[in-house]
């Protein structure tokens, strides 16, 4: 009995529905995306989504808050290590930014959906995403210009950058109990 304890997985927000028999090799994954302020302030969400949702992905958990900078703290540093990667300059750069406007969090679902979700959002600089991607599309703004003025890169979304911090971010925010178990009628085409 102790044994079959030990073997049993905690049950989080990130694996919450998944069993082996319908997520073999953990193949399908979820993910964090966060529509910062820039992307809801400037109204293009949904344009943004549906790129998303084109490729099949599925959306199992979805909010618009407004959070303090505790909860930024948590994830950015608590969870990414920012200050450690990048200084306490663009920490805090950043912390106030997202601080500047309700955003939407968002919890996505599909066969390998950290790095597709990557892929279409683009480089976290937009001057230098590709054509074609989130940030590509719809910014322009680099690193230097955001630095030379004091101020964070508005970048219109946020997305995990692999599976220990997707499971962390998703965990973090979210609850078990917000997250939707159900099928679409595309997975039978996009799984």
């Amino acid at each position: 009995m102790a044994e079959k304890a030990e073997k049993k997985k905690d049950v989080n927000a990130y694996n919450i529905g998944f069993t082996e028999e319908n997520n073999p090799g953990g193949m399908i994954q979820r993910t964090l995306i966060i529509f910062k302020p820039d992307a809801v302030q400037r109204g293009i969400v949904g344009e943004i989504l549906s790129r998303f949702e084109r490729v099949g992905l599925k959306i199992v958990a979805t909010k618009m808050v407004n959070p303090d900078k505790d909860k930024y703290y948590h994830h950015y540093e608590g969870i990414s290590k920012m200050i450690s990667r990048r200084g306490q300059k663009a920490f805090d750069w950043t912390v106030d930014f997202m601080t500047s406007g309700p955003v939407i969090a968002m919890v996505l679902e599909g066969v390998e959906a950290i790095p597709v979700v990557r892929k279409i959002v683009g480089s976290t600089e937009p001057m230098a995403a590709d054509m074609g991607t989130i940030r590509g599309d719809y910014a322009h703004i680099s690193f230097g210009y955001a630095s030379a003025r004091g101020e964070a890169t508005a970048n219109l979304i946020h997305a995990s950058g692999n599976p220990e911090e997707a499971e962390q971010e998703v965990s973090f925010w979210f609850k078990p109990e917000e997250i939707q178990i159900y099928q679409t009628l595309s997975e039978k085409y996009t799984r």
